[in-house]
């Protein structure tokens, strides 16, 4: 899996008006149609430190997930099932959540018919296995690949959300989204092209590996963008509504197909009977090598409750932009931790994909606030109340 974020793609539909919408310092102080509650409501500086907590989180999550899979390779595991496994397999803490912070049910949810069950069931396991499917892909892409060159490819998966999000789910192209699109293309690019040689030697990864490493780390990055547009399809169109709830019912359960798919891999290709000798041939020792996996299985999944945690305590924009925050903190951490060599290309190829997932944000934040200007007027602010002529 990607420094990524599993989440409600920011996009806008018509049929979404009746959403919960943020009003003053973000905190929502209305009652969405389902009748959920807000989550918190505590005052603004009670407010921002929960942000903070979960920003840094969710950067710490992120990066220490790649720079955990990147060290369980370095130090002699070999599994590819094994790690593909861990991306996913610690989702049962995503019902942490829904215990501490309980949602009510809303009246379709007793009244939901079983056709219905069984069209959400076959779009969770649909799901599920495409989500497996891209951990894989992700997986070999960090086998092969340095963690920096690992880390500019993943960002390619914007530009390819933007593209899914047009045929999927109706969303325009606007000119900011076309030079997001062309500049992200361009850095991949760069990337593919760029040879890390002296590092390729050092890991013993000849050419055909890394070339092998670039295209499933692209081909991770379209299924990721791909599983987004799809999601937000299921909410809008299966699910009709996109609560906190539903949103993390939505990663539990494609989280659970994932990892059922996972095992299966592991035992059929035979990698789960050498589990033993990897263990006794890992080089830093057996309690690292169990540390490494529980530590990158808990990394991921605390992602998940911070990306789901900034969505309901912001918006889903927020999130994203916080998500992406560790574009540049996770090469930096691959020369830091692993010694990798920054070159000029690479620095280009960087600063290409930050301007480019600014023109992406910053596209998002428009259509937000547009959205948001449409709501107002059927959405009465508690907050604050302005004295007019009639009163004064």
């Amino acid at each position: 899996m990607a420094d990524r974020e599993i989440e409600a793609s920011p996009l806008n539909h018509p049929d979404n008006d009746a959403k919960e919408e943020s009003i003053a310092v973000g905190v929502s102080t209305t009652t969405d149609k389902d009748g959920e509650q807000p989550l918190f409501k505590h005052g603004r500086w009670k407010w921002g430190i929960l942000v903070v907590i979960n920003v840094a989180l969710l950067l710490i999550g992120q990066s220490g997930a790649v720079l955990l899979g990147r060290f369980y390779f370095d130090q002699g595991g070999e599994s590819i099932w094994m790690a593909t496994l861990v991306q996913t397999v610690a989702f049962p803490i995503l019902f942490l959540p829904l215990v501490f912070f309980p949602h009510p049910k809303s009246p379709s949810d007793t009244t939901m018919d079983s056709s219905l069950t069984h069209t959400l069931i076959m779009v969770y396991f649909l799901l599920g296995v495409l989500l497996a499917g891209d951990d894989l892909m992700y997986t070999l892409g960090l086998l092969y690949l340095p963690v920096s060159t690992y880390s500019l490819i993943c960002a390619s998966q914007l530009a390819f959300n933007a593209i899914f999000s047009f045929f999927i789910n109706s969303q325009k192209l606007t000119l900011l989204i076309l030079n997001s699109v062309i500049l992200l293309t361009v850095s991949a690019s760069l990337i593919a092209i760029h040879s890390d040689t002296s590092e390729d030697k050092a890991r013993n990864v000849t050419r055909k590996k890394h070339m092998v490493g670039i295209w499933c780390t692209l081909g991770g990055s379209i299924g990721y963008a791909l599983l987004l547009c799809l999601m937000q399809l299921s909410f809008d169109r299966v699910l009709k509504r996109e609560t906190f709830g539903v949103v993390l019912e939505m990663q539990i359960w494609t989280s659970f197909v994932a990892s059922c798919v996972a095992v299966v891999g592991l035992f059929a290709s035979g990698e789960g009977q050498g589990l033993k000798d990897e263990i006794r041939r890992f080089k830093a020792g057996r309690e690292v090598y169990m540390l490494t996996l529980i530590g990158t299985a808990l990394a991921w999944q605390i992602c998940s409750i911070e990306v789901v945690g900034l969505i309901y305590l912001v918006s889903s924009l927020f999130s994203n932009v916080m998500s992406m925050l560790s574009l540049p903190l996770v090469p930096v951490a691959g020369i830091i931790f692993y010694h990798e060599q920054m070159g000029a290309l690479k620095i280009v190829a960087m600063l290409l994909a930050i301007l480019g997932f600014s023109s992406y944000i910053y596209q998002n934040y428009l259509d937000e606030n547009k959205s948001k200007a449409t709501a107002i007027p059927t959405t009465p602010s508690p907050e604050i109340s302005i004295p007019t002529a009639q009163t004064l």
